[in-house]
């Protein structure tokens, strides 16, 4: 495998001194958040103005919370049907599996609705949503996180891309 460093300092080179600026600042935002693979993230934020710092964050945070924090000791405990299974026998792994399962599948459906846009369903009703980027203050930036299911199965902190999910 080659070195991605020179060819990283050969394309920062290239840029202009605020886009250069852009790129490192989010070269170590991303390490700070573990993900050190990230030089075509950071080219598509930097080039093509798309927030991929802010969609990585998001997705990530959903994983650990929504989808993986089933795996923390107790959460099922707090489930009273979870209680009642397990106290009539069932395997805690095979419950802890279903309902990391479940849970993806709603955050799933959840993004694709709001990447929706609005209810398709729907007719002749001017409403409608977007999930955007905001800055350090809270305001909006303008830039819009679309395509967020797309992403949500391959952003899997395992690396497994959701293989384990419901198995």
């Amino acid at each position: 495998m080659s070195d991605p460093q020179p060819a990283w300092q050969e394309w920062l080179n290239g840029l202009d001194a605020p886009r250069k600026a852009a790129a490192e600042s989010l070269r170590a935002q991303f390490s700070a958040l573990g993900l050190t693979d990230s030089v075509d993230l950071i080219k598509s934020e930097v080039l093509e103005d798309l927030p991929q710092l802010a969609r990585f964050v998001l997705l990530r945070s959903l994983w650990r919370g929504a989808i993986d924090g089933w795996t923390d000791p107790g959460s099922l405990d707090q489930l009273p049907a979870a209680q009642r299974l397990l106290a009539a026998g069932a395997d805690r792994e095979d419950l802890v599996r279903l309902v990391r399962a479940v849970a993806y599948e709603a955050v799933f459906a959840t993004l694709d609705e709001l990447d929706a846009g609005g209810d398709v369903n729907v007719s002749g009703v001017e409403a409608g949503w977007v999930v955007m980027e905001s800055g350090e203050d809270g305001s909006p930036t303008g830039r819009v996180l679309s395509g967020l299911h797309e992403d949500l199965l391959t952003m899997d902190p395992s690396g497994r891309d959701g293989a384990a999910l419901g198995q």
